[in-house]
């Protein structure tokens, strides 16, 4: 088994230069003024599904392809 914790790629990107930036760029005086990223939500609307099953499917592949984890219908 994996003793290292999974951190999400853009939490990583976040953390490591995204908060700096934003600090600088806004003038933030203190770590606790600067924006958090609590959850990111992925969404598509595939109204026509209703009535066919692959185009379902398709969505999920293309979303799970897109996010890089399995999407949740």
């Amino acid at each position: 088994m994996a003793t290292e914790k999974y951190t999400p790629r853009l939490k990583t990107e976040y953390v490591s230069r995204i908060r700096s930036v934003m600090k600088e760029k806004f003038a933030y005086t203190n770590e606790m003024q600067v924006p958090k990223l609590d959850k990111i939500v992925l969404n598509m609307g595939i109204g026509e599904a209703v009535a066919d099953s692959k185009k379902a499917t398709a969505a999920l592949k293309d979303l799970t392809a897109i996010a890089g984890q399995k999407a949740v219908a």
